[in-house]
């Protein structure tokens, strides 16, 4: 899936801001100066200009996408209103947008839902690809099952683990006798997702995998429509595409050694929706944060992080803590600095 966007504050627009409000008011500017101060921010302005383009995870592409699209409709007209910027986002899986994409050097961001693996790191050092990580949100990975379904509401790891591990269960008897003989009927994550890497090593365990008797896509939507329409069938992905659907399928509650638990916003922040709690991840370029443009979305994408109407209301994810977003911008910060030293 890709899409096209054709952009609220942040520190360098706020001192902008306030040193146009100081000239106007000191009154003590001529009229040649102030040309050529205008000439300066109109020059400024206009220089932000180029695309910005985004591959990777699923899961985190929501989230992206409405910050990207903040950031064209409503940042960039008030804050730069001769940039001339182009925005594309691609949902590729973690995996391939690493594999494919970013460490290939083709994308300025890949997104997430796992941190880089080894075997990513070295393909983008192989292609003198360096980077930072940045944590876009929290995560409550969510497992859904058909409105019909009036048994498997409630599931324990194991038997989460005995449904999607390579030796899968094939009827939903062989995982609990008080469920009926019934096909199961799978609809999950790709190979190529971070959503799949993550059940894997926080479901089954690496030892157990995960099967190929499953419909799989990198559209968490299609899941959706697979799971809403089979009595029998079960799927996972993550929260943000339950919480834009929540009368469509029914969340499971997951038992951890606690008693079950369902997966919500509250209980991801509270640490309690366990084991599928998790963070998100973006991965801007060093090489495109020498970019003014790209720098100037980075901070822009950050300071968003904590916006509870976006992050919470809209998309469906927890966003960061001002303590979060502050270390994260530091380290932006300086990154910007070296690659546009």
């Amino acid at each position: 899936m890709a899409q096209n966007h054709s952009g609220t504050e942040h520190s360098a627009g706020r001192t902008d801001s306030t040193r146009r409000s100081f000239l106007a008011s000191a009154g003590v500017v001529g009229g040649l100066a102030m040309a050529g101060c205008l000439e300066s921010e109109a020059d400024e302005e206009a220089s932000l200009s180029g695309t910005i383009d985004v591959a990777g995870s699923s899961t985190v592409f929501p989230l992206m996408s409405a910050v990207l699209e903040k950031f064209e409709k409503e940042y960039l007209p008030e804050e730069y209103p001769d940039a001339e910027v182009e925005t594309n986002i691609s949902s590729t899986g973690s995996g391939g947008g690493f594999a494919d994409h970013f460490c290939p050097g083709n994308t300025d961001f890949n997104n997430a839902s796992r941190p880089i693996k080894e075997e990513e790191e070295q393909l983008c050092a192989d292609n003198g690809v360096e980077y930072i990580e940045l944590v876009a949100a929290t995560d409550a990975l969510t497992v859904v099952v058909n409105n019909d379904n009036d048994f498997a509401t409630e599931m324990t790891v194991e038997e989460l683990a005995q449904i999607w591990e390579s030796d899968a269960a094939s009827t939903w008897n062989e995982v609990n006798s008080d469920w009926p003989e019934e096909p199961i009927e799978r609809y999950g994550a790709a190979d190529t997702s971070g959503t799949y890497d993550y059940f894997i090593s926080n479901v089954q365990g690496e030892d157990r995998g995960h099967t190929d008797d499953y419909q799989a896509t990198e559209q968490d939507n299609t899941i959706v429509e697979g799971v809403s329409g089979s009595e029998y069938a079960i799927g996972y992905f993550g929260f943000a595409y339950y919480y834009q659907n929540p009368d469509t399928v029914t969340a499971v509650a997951i038992d951890d050694g606690d008693g079950p638990v369902e997966p919500s916003l509250e209980t991801a922040s509270a640490g309690e929706y366990t084991p599928l709690s998790r963070k998100l991840y973006t991965y801007p370029s060093m090489e495109s944060l020498g970019k003014e443009h790209i720098a100037e979305f980075s901070r822009y994408f950050l300071e968003q992080t904590t916006n509870e109407e976006l992050v919470a209301g809209d998309v469906g994810y927890v966003p960061s803590t001002e303590e979060t977003k502050e270390a994260q911008m530091e380290t932006l910060e300086n990154a910007i600095e070296e690659a546009q030293g």
